[in-house]
């Protein structure tokens, strides 16, 4: 066992996949690098981020992925020249990998508690619309209610209004008789007491 295996915890020291009906592995080369394999590389990164069409800027997991593959290939370079430079680099991608890490999820906290928002004032909505609409419905319910009212209002009103005037022609039909009555008695009563006059004027009678 190399000192890639042995030593160190690196990123894909081994692959394995089957090909007909064949398991096949493969190891991390410890072959050391020169210049041109560090031309090929980055070579190699700039043609697979145009072929798999990562993005420039932004957010975008196929560039993270590749990047990430390069560096896996630059702390091979680098842990076979150097084991101690090797570990420290292994740390930093450790690091970068946990922040990078704590970042994606505050992101996601932060989408998740926007959708949320999103959703409560989107529910907050439908239900301010349930209640005009219920509003509105009260608003014509009672505006009926008040048409009635007036409407019976004026019923009420028409035939008190029928009713006074009903009371008051009887009232002037009474009045007229007895105005008719006191006339009759007045020209009745002239009359009387003459009469009772003559009576108590004729002998015998006191």
């Amino acid at each position: 066992m190399n000192i890639l295996h042995c030593a160190y915890s690196l990123p894909q020291l081994a692959e394995e996949w089957t090909e007909n009906n064949k398991l096949w592995v493969q190891h991390v080369s410890t072959a050391p690098c020169n210049r041109m394999d560090v031309v090929n590389l980055q070579e190699e990164l700039d043609l697979l981020l145009f072929q798999r069409g990562a993005r420039e800027l932004g957010l975008c997991s196929v560039r993270r992925e590749l990047f990430s593959q390069c560096f896996d290939e630059l702390l091979r370079q680098v842990t076979i020249t150097c084991v101690e430079r090797g570990i420290l680099m292994m740390r930093v991608q450790d690091e970068i990998e946990m922040t990078i890490a704590a970042y994606q999820t505050l992101y996601e906290s932060g989408i998740i508690y926007g959708l949320r928002k999103a959703l409560q004032a989107e529910q907050d909505t439908i239900d301010l619309e349930t209640k005009i609409v219920d509003l509105e419905t009260e608003n014509r319910d009672l505006e009926r209610q008040v048409a009635e009212q007036k409407e019976i209002c004026k019923v009420i009103g028409k035939r008190e209004e029928d009713r006074r005037k009903l009371e008051e022609r009887k009232r002037n039909v009474e009045i007229e008789a007895l105005k008719r009555s006191n006339q009759q008695i007045k020209v009745f009563f002239p009359f009387s007491t003459f009469f009772v006059g003559t009576v108590n004027s004729l002998p015998g009678v006191i």
